[in-house]
């Protein structure tokens, strides 16, 4: 990349250090994406306010910051001060520095915690999917729609469909419907493991041995939205991406009927496989 496009970035960067999100598309990174991903759930719209109220705050304290040091420098160089203050202590400059960032951590903590409640409360959610980490792919339970089950392993480069993106596409997809409250339940079967979708505003662990829940929401339409684990978890770390496919409630439907027929001949073979060996 040639100077003048890195300063092009950089001018870019700071234009959107206010706070705006970065331009493209909802479902994966884009390349020299400075912001969030566009926000396709309420967790994280709610997120992508938090984010734009922290960059406020972040950029009022760095200006307060180099303000001050700059007046320092300035009245009280050697030049304009050369008999230096022998003041040992200012009560209100001590109340100030201590009053003024309890204050700003008590802005930051009330919708940080209304964060964190919103996505731990259960909203009277209509579905539940289970996400089974393991090294290194995702199982994925849907019990409300049959208990089916099945598996989902990154594409190889040479498998990917035109517009899919490298290492974060799978040969399966988690379908949900959209403008439904979907209860998620994260655990693992080896070590722990961290399902993250950030469009969705999602980062759960999966730990042995325990479930976490959490939920989430498609409210942006359908589409595709591409995740990974976000913990390191061996070797195939980078290689166990998470996609989701949002449909409509009739596409799910359909969905459903053939994924039940599909995947339990997967579990069939399974079962033979296991009796011949055993």
């Amino acid at each position: 990349m040639t100077f003048l496009k890195r300063i092009a970035y950089l001018i870019s960067a700071v234009a959107l250090f206010g706070g705006l999100a970065a331009t493209g598309h909802a479902s994966q990174p884009i390349e020299w994406g400075i912001g969030l991903q566009d926000p396709a759930s309420p967790t994280a719209f709610a997120l992508g306010e938090f984010h734009v109220l922290l960059n406020y705050i972040i950029f009022a304290v760095c200006i307060v910051v180099l303000v001050l040091m700059l007046y320092v420098m300035f009245r009280f160089s050697e030049k304009r001060n050369p008999v230096p203050s022998k003041t040992s202590h200012n009560t209100l400059l001590e109340i100030i520095w201590t009053a003024v960032p309890v204050i700003i951590l008590v802005i930051i903590a009330i919708p940080s915690f209304k964060i964190l409640y919103a996505a731990d409360s259960n909203p009277n959610t209509e579905m539940t999917i289970k996400a089974i980490g393991k090294q290194w792919y995702w199982s994925y339970e849907y019990p409300d729609q049959g208990d089916f089950t099945f598996d989902a392993y990154m594409k190889a480069e040479d498998e990917l469909e035109p517009g899919e993106p490298r290492l974060l596409a799978t040969d399966n997809a988690i379908v949900v419907p959209v403008n439904t409250k979907i209860r998620l339940l994260v655990t693992a079967d080896d070590v722990i493991h961290s399902f993250a979708m950030p469009s969705m505003g999602l980062k759960l662990d999966g730990v042995p041995g325990r479930i976490n829940e959490t939920w989430f929401e498609v409210v942006t339409g359908e589409g595709m939205y591409y995740g990974q684990c976000s913990e390191i978890c061996g070797t195939g770390h980078s290689y166990m991406p998470i996609m989701i496919k949002a449909v409509s409630k009739e596409e799910f439907a359909k969905w459903v009927e053939f994924a039940k027929e599909e995947f339990a001949a997967i579990e069939d073979d399974r079962s033979v496989q296991v009796a011949q060996i055993n």
